[in-house]
């Protein structure tokens, strides 16, 4: 059995991020406070038949950034889990940065709920939604 990777020590470069975050090559640029900040190199690995990136690809990445907006708050002893996770699309997303931006909207004893958006050249992409359990 592996160990769980502290994603606050992540967050302060003091390691390597989890093999999810590589997989999609989402970076951390912030983390503080319960608002997170990612950028996204999306390259031709994550493009459909459609030549425009997979949902699914799409909602990983907004999750990912929802996880770092979660560690930001949490207390050294407490995990956290998704309970719902819903991606509105609003336009394609191509081959370039994304930026993916995820604030907790409400903090709870047992549940948050979080709110994420991805953009590429000052539009839009998706709008993520998700309650997240703590653990």
């Amino acid at each position: 059995m592996t160990t769980m990777i502290d994603l606050k020590r992540v967050i302060n470069g003091e390691i390597e991020p989890p093999a999810c975050d590589k997989t999609l090559g989402i970076q951390v640029t912030s983390a503080v406070a319960g608002k997170a900040i990612c950028s996204w190199n999306v390259d031709e690995r994550f493009l459909n038949g459609h030549q425009v990136v997979m949902g699914g690809f799409i909602t990983s990445a907004a999750d990912i950034t929802m996880a770092y907006s979660m560690a930001s708050i949490l207390e050294t002893n407490q995990g956290f889990a998704s309970i719902n996770l819903q991606t509105t699309f609003l336009r394609p997303l191509y081959i370039g940065t994304a930026l993916i931006e995820s604030t907790i909207v409400k903090k709870g004893r047992k549940t948050c709920y979080v709110e994420a958006s991805i953009s590429q050249n000052g539009q839009q992409v998706a709008k993520i939604t998700s309650s997240v359990m703590v653990l």
